[in-house]
């Protein structure tokens, strides 16, 4: 599995490698290095189509998807039945922080106390240790709040203090499921760009079922 740890590296400090401690000698280079935010969030409605084609594919070895790509849904209701919807997607930048915590940190304040929150998140992977002891720690202080988390792949699953992450998490009440190929379709229709005045139709990937119950089937073992 491609490790959220791996951006992370590259957003460390120039001095801590001799390639960026030569960096600070070119001028041009250092501009770069000083203009380069070390975190970013990527927002929008839609997300360019060869992203998530390449990002939400659930292969089993995920070499070179260092991003999370967050898709979202939040439908909010009042007191007397009133839903009200919207979505958008968050991409992590630069890995200072993960699009998890970028959703509590830039769309969550926005939410009313007054009302319930149904929100369900289609993740290209699943959380990290620390991202999910976030999102356990916001559900168990906002009690207005409902997730669901479906995820393209499961992230370092063979790890222990992953595999309990994700146990807690199912113990504070969030649901957790694998994409399967008709979510990926969901997102491909309402999530992803598509061509001026065209709709093309989703194209499933040859192994898109067959990693969908590798993962499940991964995953169940690791709730049970």
């Amino acid at each position: 599995m491609a490790q959220k740890e791996e951006a992370a590296a590259a957003a460390e400090p120039a001095s801590q490698n001799g390639e960026d401690a030569e960096n600070l000698e070119d001028p041009e280079k250092l501009k770069e290095l000083i203009e380069l935010p070390p975190f970013e969030i990527v927002t929008g409605e839609r997300l360019p189509a060869h992203f998530f084609k390449f990002q939400f594919r659930n292969v089993e070895y995920s070499s070179g998807r260092n991003k999370t790509f967050l898709c979202y849904v939040v439908e909010a209701q009042s007191k007397g039945g009133q839903v009200q919807a919207s979505r958008g997607y968050l991409e992590d930048e630069h890995a200072a922080a993960h699009a998890e915590e970028a959703f509590f940190n830039s769309i969550m304040p926005t939410f009313d106390p007054a009302l319930r929150y149904v929100v369900t998140w289609y993740v290209s992977s699943s959380p990290c240790a620390a991202c999910a002891d976030r999102i356990v720690k916001t559900l168990n202080k906002t009690k207005n709040l409902r997730l669901l988390i479906l995820v393209g792949r499961l992230f370092m699953w063979e790890e222990p203090e992953v595999q309990a992450a994700l146990r807690k998490l199912k113990e504070a009440g969030c649901r957790l499921r694998i994409m399967k190929p008709q979510d990926f379709e969901y997102i491909w229709q309402n999530f992803v760009e598509q061509e001026e005045g065209e709709s093309k139709a989703f194209e499933p990937w040859e192994d898109i079922q067959e990693n969908f119950l590798y993962y499940e089937e991964k995953l169940a073992d690791i709730l049970k």
